[in-house]
């Protein structure tokens, strides 16, 4: 290989990704290359979906992997706290609990399957819940429950931390009206998305 001199051409540089050249650089492609991948999960488009709002998408994420900090987690860890829900005082605070067995959770969940005129399903663990939010029927499409099931994760979440650090309680069916607001707002936001358009009307009847 010659060294170059200045009889040459101009040196000359060319990014390339994956042994592709890029016409110029390319921050996505160079992540997309560098990153470590798996395998798409089952329930990447319950968590992560066109028209989710970031910060309930989050939690909701937390949620699905068990990683939320309830005090059952604490406890685990070491530190020296009650293990008993902060939202009803009676059961371990796990995952399933609080956001599906608790009698807090059990109201909201019973406002929203109203609100969608649903049979009052009582979910037996998370992968149930998972399997309600893939089903879909003509007044309850699948955005629509994904949504649903993203405000009352969030809106439960937030109430559990209410109690336990501020130690101010709200009842159930006022967190209901914050879930409704928050489900309506998430609609107008997104009404040009065509998988939301008639999710108000649906939400509304």
């Amino acid at each position: 290989m010659m060294l170059p001199n200045s009889a040459q051409e101009d040196d000359t540089f060319v990014w390339t990704v994956e042994g592709q050249p890029c016409g110029e650089f390319s921050a996505s492609k160079t992540w997309e290359a560098l990153r470590p991948k798996e395998s798409e999960k089952e329930w990447a488009d319950l968590v992560w979906f066109k028209g989710s709002t970031p910060k309930q998408a989050f939690h909701m994420w937390l949620a699905n992997l068990d990683r939320l900090p309830t005090r059952s987690r604490l406890a685990s860890w070491g530190m020296n706290i009650p293990i008993t829900c902060c939202l009803c005082g009676v059961s371990e605070e796990t995952r399933d609990h609080l956001f599906l067995h608790c009698q807090f959770s059990q109201v909201l969940w019973k406002a929203v399957l109203q609100k969608l005129k649903l049979p009052q399903t009582l979910f037996t663990d998370w992968r149930a819940l998972l399997a309600w939010s893939k089903d879909f029927n003509p007044s309850s499409p699948k955005t629509l429950r994904i949504l649903v099931v993203h405000a009352v994760v969030y809106n439960v979440w937030r109430q559990r931390n209410n109690i336990y650090h501020n130690q101010v309680s709200i009842p159930p069916l006022t967190i209901f009206r914050d879930i409704d607001r928050l489900i309506r707002n998430s609609i107008t936001a997104r009404r040009n998305l065509k998988s939301f358009r008639n999710l108000m009307a649906l939400w509304l009847s």
